[in-house]
């Protein structure tokens, strides 16, 4: 049985260069509009990162040297002081929730009403920049507040709550089955649409057509909720519980229960995370947790929540290569090639003149569907090249797509650095927005807590520590991601040398997009 001792070392000393990077208060090269010579030549940032990430094979390959168990980690389990456990479980989440719920309205409320200038209004820099980006920051680093402040879950609570009063035999849900095979495609469709707002819609950031967009997917989901009952639509269709549900087991805190009861009774056909059967207990089922009686938060060492032991659900490994391909194309969609392309394609399609379908709409949203496609089959091309690599003379070999739904885990690690050195920046600056919109969130002139007159300060980092960050971000997480393929290759080959074998080319596919990744970001801030 492997031992978090030197691989857990390696695990701490990639998260330490992250934290390095979080103390150099980078930012995004949005926020300069500045040009920054790289203080060497991009070729040699290529090649020592990529370096890195070859030697983290190397010394993972002689010091994992067994299989891993699931339930083997340090944690430390914070309910169990009992002060900490009250504030937590008690006072803390009802103002969350309350919060989070007044935030949701005046969201809505302010598209509508406010002013029509994104910049004197608070849903967009809300909706985009601190929800979006900073949720994703919060999740995958310290915990799944989502699973907390989900607003769409607590106006359902409310209202079943309600419900009960009045007819306590009754459940607020027409109790419909859900179709297993179905899994979270119907997540995925709704991420793509996500992204495509995001990415491609040109008016993604009105503040009015940011709330209809809001109030829609609102009745999606409580009526997803009505239908099939709220935590199976939470699990399946609510697109942000799912991807936040992934991102969180990067974090160094774990929601764990253990009530057999609670578990065996429990209707997510995964319950346990993957890791754990339920007389054990379980981890990070929120269905679970929220009805169990023993409930522990644990912290526990980052990223070990990753290792899953079985393979994923195919619609789970599409999300987490979506993902992986979307942010990376919207990092791509900064660089002066990909404005080449724009330019190209708007003299191409003149005659279309519609704000909703021109050439650049179509452009963008060619981008965001050819990504993800190009990633799925440059991932599936590494697995079948590690299938090759591990073929035995006897016995079934696992498939390229049974090894990509295994191994897509790994990938995650890959996927938050670069989102860290994608917006962690853009968070500190446009961040800033916040303050004066908190004062007049309408933009009608109101100065309710006397920032209102803030003005951004762009000075708060520089392009400098962009650079430095990203490369530290990126090489770290592609080092994480080498040690999670490695732990997972053994457990399953249970050959220490076969499972070598199985990660060369998983190794030449982090290698790859490493220095992919260094090239991307290095665009923005070059030219």
């Amino acid at each position: 049985m492997l031992r978090l001792n030197t691989p857990l070392l390696l695990l701490f000393t990639a998260i330490g260069l992250l934290a390095m990077g979080l103390s150099a208060a980078p930012a995004y090269a949005h926020g300069f509009g500045e040009r920054y010579d790289l203080p060497l030549p991009l070729t040699y940032f290529v090649v020592g990162g990529a370096a890195a990430v070859a030697l983290s094979f190397v010394v993972v390959g002689i010091f994992v040297r067994g299989e891993h168990s699931g339930d083997s980690y340090p944690r430390l389990n914070l309910f169990a002081m009992e002060p900490l456990r009250l504030v937590l479980s008690g006072p803390v989440t009802w103002l969350l929730k309350t919060a989070s719920l007044f935030l949701f309205l005046l969201v809505i409320a302010t598209g509508l009403y406010g002013s029509e200038r994104p910049v004197n209004n608070l849903t967009p820099t809300f909706v985009w920049i601190i929800w979006w980006v900073g949720m994703g920051f919060v999740v995958s680093l310290l915990g799944n507040l989502w699973a907390v402040v989900n607003p769409w879950k607590i106006v359902f609570g409310l209202v079943e709550f309600l419900y009960h009063r009045i007819t306590p035999d009754w459940e607020l849900t027409l109790g419909l089955d859900y179709a297993q095979r179905v899994g979270v495609w119907p997540s995925v469709v709704l991420f793509f649409a996500f992204v495509w707002v995001e990415n491609a819609l040109p008016d993604s950031a009105s503040p009015e057509l940011l709330s209809w967009l809001i109030i829609a997917y609102s009745v999606l989901t409580l009526g997803g909720m009505f239908l099939f009952g709220k935590h199976q639509w939470l699990r399946y269709g609510e697109v942000f519980t799912v991807i936040y549900g992934f991102l969180t087991r990067f974090s160094i805190t774990e929601a764990r229960t253990s009530d057999p009861m609670v578990c065996h009774e429990c209707s997510d056909p995964q319950c346990s995370a993957g890791t754990l059967n339920y007389r054990a207990g379980c981890v990070d089922c929120y269905e679970c947790f929220e009805y169990a009686r023993h409930r522990q938060l644990n912290l526990r060492p980052p990223a070990i929540g990753l290792h899953w032991q079985g393979p994923l659900p195919a619609g789970l490994t599409a999300m987490v290569l979506l993902v992986l391909s979307t942010v990376t194309f919207d990092g791509f969609s900064d660089t002066p090639e990909w404005a080449s392309a724009l330019g190209w394609a708007l003299t191409q399609t003149p005659q279309l003149t519609s704000p909703y379908f021109n050439g650049l709409v179509i452009a963008n949203t060619l981008g965001l569907v050819l990504f993800p496609l190009a990633f799925a089959a440059v991932y599936w091309a590494f697995c079948a090249m590690m299938q090759g690599a591990t073929a035995r003379r006897s016995g079934p070999d696992p498939t390229p797509a049974h090894l990509m739904t295994t191994f897509v885990f790994s990938l995650v690690p890959i996927a938050l650095a670069y989102h860290f050195a994608h917006y962690l920046g853009f968070l500190l600056i446009q961040g800033q927005l916040i303050i004066p919109l908190a004062s007049d969130p309408f933009g009608s002139g109101a100065d309710y807590f006397g920032t209102a007159s803030y003005v951004v300060n762009i000075s708060i980092t520089n392009a400098r520590s962009i650079w430095f960050f990203a490369v530290m971000s990126i090489v770290a997480g592609h080092i994480i991601a080498v040690y999670l393929a490695h732990i997972k290759a053994v457990s399953i080959y249970g050959d220490r040398n076969l499972a070598l074998k199985s990660q060369v080319p998983m190794l030449a596919l982090m290698v790859l997009y490493t220095v992919a990744s260094l090239w991307i970001i290095s665009r923005p801030i070059t030219e």
